[in-house]
């Protein structure tokens, strides 16, 4: 099917296959069952991210970004949620890549977000603590605005020196985390801020205060009762190269259960030295594998494999693409931009099998090797946008789509020249830019004022909504601002891992 411009083209839409609503029933009562399991008091490890999870949306369509959120607030007059932050990511002021905040302040953004969600943030936990002046800034700033702070100390030979962490040296030295509710959830703004090590902390604590207590992990992925290479876990390992998380058969519960389940390495290589912790702490453990510490439910909620098998294999050539870009812009290794193109083999897909890509290449070469971008309209059309004088492609290509949604013809143009020569105007004599041509961002703030008086421009923009799910390829590295636009939209945006230009600094 052609549209008035003449510029895309159809194929069929993905299909949902998971069950949110089972989802958020499921995890609840297994939360609920294994709190009751160690006498009313469980720290529950909660591993990826609790609000905004795009990644389990996108490779189990269905699954709602805040699904997980939710169902904590199910729970929420029997939890509270703790925070960590290690000490050392405050001092280098590590940051967030996809929201790019610092993770002292995704801590703050965290409690906000918690709070507006009724449930109940029992403090802030600073791990590896030893004396870092950027750690004592951000602790006075967290009890200046109310936030009780607790200290955790380095335990030198953690994790393998048990008798020494699980002594009046090792975990004795923690502050005590005071809690009220029998489920502590103990999450972080990014991986690597010391969760295992502070939920242990509080074990070895309770036990001597005579408080019976156990512990659980929370981990999305890789899901454990699906196949070690389906998809939905190889797109795991692909939005993990950083991470060097790898996916690999529980030895453990096969030797136990005779039942193959699926983990990732770094559990599976610490769970001999945590079971010597749990024994050392309570005098047993209570797990005979790292499958029996998860109480995660996601793969029974799937009920169409097929949907969530191409919505995987989907994400995975889009980590690809980021693994690609990052290798480019000097951020990620070759090694990892290897075991991307690695895990598409394994999964028998090409960057061919993403439509929006031949669109947007074939729209560059068509126009002498300019910028180009194609996006994927919900109904599977493909609109392409190209770089103007006046507009840069990504700005472009959002406008066309706009057009195609509200129905309106190529040929109408819903935002007038006069008002476009201006805001270059200032970009170029004013603000210093060298570049005149509209970026995303000032192109919709162009269109909204537009849409006041022209009933045609406020058709378009009334399509704004309509454009979270779409899809969308670059020929180029584009700019942080329309990247960001892109993705505050709801955009699953890529780009081909080259720049526009030959210089060297590029924002």
């Amino acid at each position: 099917m052609k549209s008035p411009s003449g510029m895309c083209i159809l194929y069929i839409m993905d299909r949902i296959g998971f069950d949110n609503d089972k989802y958020v029933r499921m995890q609840s009562e297994n939360i609920r069952t294994r709190i009751a399991q160690f006498g009313d008091k469980l720290y529950l490890e909660f591993g990826g991210k609790l609000f905004d999870d795009y990644h389990a949306s996108r490779v189990l369509p269905g699954f709602l970004p805040d699904s997980k959120v939710n169902m904590l607030q199910t729970l929420k007059d029997d939890a509270e949620i703790i925070l960590a932050i290690h000490a050392g990511d405050i001092e280098k002021n590590k940051i967030r890549n996809d929201l790019d905040i610092a993770y002292d302040n995704e801590v703050l953004r965290l409690i906000d977000a918690f709070r507006s969600k009724e449930l109940y943030v029992g403090g802030v936990v600073i791990t590896r603590y030893s004396g870092q002046p950027a750690a004592d800034a951000f602790q006075q700033r967290l009890e200046r605005l109310g936030i009780r702070v607790y200290r955790h100390y380095p335990i030198h030979g953690y994790p393998s020196n048990v008798p020494l962490i699980v002594s009046d040296d090792g975990f004795g030295k923690n502050d005590y985390i005071e809690t009220t509710r029998p489920l502590v959830v103990v999450t972080a703004p990014g991986p690597g801020s010391g969760k295992l090590a502070v939920c242990l902390s509080q074990l070895y604590h309770e036990h001597k205060r005579g408080v019976s207590a156990g512990y659980a992990k929370f981990e999305t992925f890789p899901v454990w009762n699906l196949p070690l290479k389906h998809p939905v876990n190889l797109a795991y390992e692909a939005a993990t190269t950083d991470l060097d998380d790898v996916n690999m058969i529980d030895p453990f519960h096969l030797e136990a259960y005779g039942v193959t389940t699926v983990n990732y390495n770094r559990d599976v290589e610490s769970f001999p030295v945590l079971n010597a912790i749990f024994e050392r702490i309570s005098g047993r453990s209570p797990y005979r594998s790292p499958t029996d510490m998860g109480v995660n439910m996601a793969g029974y909620c799937i009920f169409d494999d097929e949907a969530v098998c191409a919505a995987a294999k989907q994400e995975i050539i889009r980590r690809y693409y980021s693994t690609a870009c990052g290798c480019k812009r000097g951020i990620l290794s070759e090694d990892q931009q290897i075991k991307s193109e690695m895990l598409m083999n394994a999964c028998g897909v090409t960057a061919a099998d993403r439509h929006v890509v031949k669109a947007a290449l074939d729209r560059s070469e068509a126009t002498g090797g300019d910028p180009a971008m194609a996006i994927e309209l919900p109904d599977g059309r493909i609109i392409t946008g190209k770089t103007s004088d006046m507009l840069g492609a990504a700005a472009g290509a959002l406008l066309n789509a706009l057009k195609e949604l509200a129905g309106i013809h190529h040929e109408i143009d819903l935002i007038s020249p006069i008002v476009i020569q201006p805001i270059q105007d200032l970009k170029t004599r004013n603000l210093g830019n060298n570049n005149p041509r509209l970026h995303s961002d000032e192109i919709l703030i162009a269109l909204s004022i537009c849409a006041a008086t022209n009933p045609t421009a406020a058709l378009a923009f009334r399509q704004i909504p309509r454009l979270s799910g779409c899809e969308a390829h670059s020929s180029v590295i584009l700019s942080r601002v329309d990247m960001e636009i892109y993705r505050r939209l709801g955009i699953n945006i890529t780009c081909e891992p080259q720049y526009q230009s030959n210089r060297l600094y590029h924002k």
